[in-house]
């Protein structure tokens, strides 16, 4: 009976031992025989590129003896289809691909004033990020709203592209800034006319400090809307989600702002087919394309954070992404929209009637 009863190791602890034996041999090859100058770590790797590499596609090695990589390779062969990576023939064309950029740091609200020294390095480092991002050949065009900050801030921007074109060896052509109406902040009716908020900043305040001394009776609505506004801006509030979200007569509605810059992407579309467009603009009107297309508020853009929009070959279809979030949209067909402006009139969609 005691014949029969096996007293030698099983196969596997044999061959971890001889395994084990010969990575102590080698080991040992390598400290007594090798460079010393060379450090431990690094001749054990080159010894290792200098063993010979076994054939994965070897059947009678089984699969658990095979090196990491090889084994990798064997497993991930099989997932390598049309389901996890598409034929580059699936690839969607884009027609254009669009970054809305909000302006720098600004030296305040009050007034159209410039960038400050941290506003300049940030569209300069934006600048040079996009020319890292994109490829030789390509075609950008850049633009922006009709305020000093914006101009700035795409003109610094443009510094830092063509600084990077220049470092990184990239051949792209671009356009100069051009500041584009349909680009503009979003509008106030003051009493001299639609303007700018900021633009209305000091008139407001004029009229507001000779209410405040004077106290000569009912205030206009006009000055009680941009009271709210601003007052909500100098606590340190969110004046941007007040006009989002709170109905004000004298302020133009997010809706139209939003028109606006879809007419302004789709002419700027027209005038340069395929290129990366640039558009540095102002944060309430950014948020407020991103709100149209996402259907929420994902919150207020910080300094030379952009929003993005891809959109497809036809013009037909769009993909806004924000902080990590993508909704892919249709294009709005602008001739088909209501237009915002100061009379009594409203005009229905061209070929419509109104209800």
């Amino acid at each position: 009976m005691t014949d029969q009863i096996r007293i030698d190791e099983p196969g596997y602890v044999a061959r971890y031992r001889a395994a084990e034996q010969a990575r102590r041999e080698l080991e040992a090859e390598l400290v007594d025989g090798g460079d010393e100058s060379v450090p431990l770590y690094l001749r054990k790797y080159r010894a290792k590129g200098e063993r010979p590499a076994s054939n994965i596609t070897d059947t009678e090695t089984p699969l658990w003896r095979r090196s990491s990589l090889e084994i990798q390779r064997a497993l991930t062969e099989d997932s390598r289809n049309k389901e996890i990576s598409a034929p580059p023939e699936a690839e969607l064309r884009l027609a254009n691909d669009v970054f809305l950029v909000r302006h720098g740091e600004t030296q305040g609200y009050s007034t159209d004033s410039g960038l400050t020294p941290q506003g300049i390095w940030q569209a300069h480092t934006y600048g040079l990020t996009m020319a890292k991002r994109f490829k030789t050949g390509e075609h950008v065009v850049f633009r922006h709203a009709d305020t000093n900050r914006a101009r700035e801030t795409v003109e610094h921007i443009a510094r830092g592209f063509v600084d990077g074109c220049v470092q990184f060896e990239k051949d792209i052509a671009y356009e100069q800034p051009e500041p584009m109406d349909e680009f503009r902040n979003f509008q106030f009716v003051a009493p001299d006319g639609l303007k700018d908020v900021t633009a209305a900043y000091r008139e407001y305040y004029a009229v507001r400090e000779k209410y405040e001394r004077l106290d000569t009776g009912d205030r206009p609505l006009w000055l009680v809307e941009m009271d709210r506004f601003w007052k909500l801006q100098v606590a340190g509030g969110d004046p941007i989600e007040k006009w989002l979200t709170t109905p004000m007569l004298h302020f133009e509605p997010p809706a139209m702002a939003v028109r606006r810059f879809w007419a302004g992407i789709n002419r700027l579309g027209d005038q340069f087919p395929g290129a990366r467009l640039i558009i540095a603009t102002h944060s309430g009107c950014i948020r407020a394309f991103a709100v149209a297309a996402l259907g929420y508020d994902p919150g207020e853009p910080y300094n030379t954070e952009h929003v993005r929009a891809k959109i497809f070959a036809g013009r037909k279809d769009a993909m806004i992404s924000y902080r990590n979030r993508y909704q892919e949209i249709c294009v709005p067909k602008i001739a088909d929209l209501p237009v915002w402006n100061t009379t009594e009139t409203w005009q229905p969609p061209q070929g419509g009637t109104a209800s």
